[in-house]
């Protein structure tokens, strides 16, 4: 299975820190976001990943490079300044992610999921990996329900950005800018999407407020795990 980072993004909710640093670069107890992703890809067998870029999207690439520190095959899809959007930039993205269900992961989160081992239904174009809403949000985004992603009032669970597509997801896109919920929304609607629920680690770092609670937290499981040594 090969793999896509979304690292496209400005980070406008971070802004100042992402004026001059890309999201996906930002270091969470030392490492950057997607250098963690990375290696967590890595260590779950994957070979090649695919990260799309924009906002300073040569400091990414940079850093990254050919992708051979981590064991990897890393190949860009350049946006430039003309981003995307999830569905815009998962569609350009799609002649370097082959034939194959493919597995991406927003690169503005932080978590120790295991890559999802899933086999596809022939009916179903896609896998979301769901997680209990966060606190600091007023709804979920979707239930599941035997095993399939479902629309329903009172949404428990939130989309963790870690999911499995087919290439078949995208059949009748046109190249552009456009985001992939709606899509998400009409496919569990007709029952193609199937789900899990992911309860361990996992946050997503858009905003200075979360992105201070998680440094801090990181901090002190570090240092716990120091001392424990």
């Amino acid at each position: 299975m090969k793999a896509m980072i979304l690292a496209a993004g400005r980070g406008e909710r971070l802004r100042p820190l992402t004026d001059e640093t890309p999201k996906p670069l930002i270091e969470v107890g030392g490492q950057s976001l997607v250098e963690r992703h990375l290696e967590n890809l890595r260590s779950a067998g994957i070979e090649t990943v695919v990260i799309n870029l924009g906002w300073l999207g040569d400091r990414i690439a940079a850093r990254v490079g050919s992708g051979t520190q981590y064991g990897l095959e890393v190949r860009y899809s350049q946006e430039g300044d003309d981003i995307l959007e999830t569905g815009g930039g998962i569609h350009k993205a799609l002649p370097m992610l082959g034939d194959e269900p493919f597995l991406v992961v927003n690169g503005d989160i932080y978590t120790d999921m295991p890559v999802p081992d899933v086999s596809l239904d022939d009916e179903c174009l896609g896998h979301l990996v769901m997680v209990p809403t966060p606190d600091y949000r007023d709804n979920g985004d979707f239930n599941i329900e035997a095993g399939l992603i479902r629309n329903n009032a009172g949404a428990a669970y939130t989309f963790s950005g870690v999911a499995v597509y087919r290439p078949e997801f995208f059949d009748g896109c046109e190249a552009g800018r456009f985001s992939i919920a709606p899509m998400l929304r009409e496919a569990a609607d007709r029952g193609q999407l199937s789900g899990s629920l992911y309860e361990g680690l996992w946050a997503d770092a858009g905003t200075p407020e979360r992105l201070a609670a998680l440094i801090a937290e990181v901090a002190e499981e570090q240092g716990i795990a120091g001392n424990a040594v």
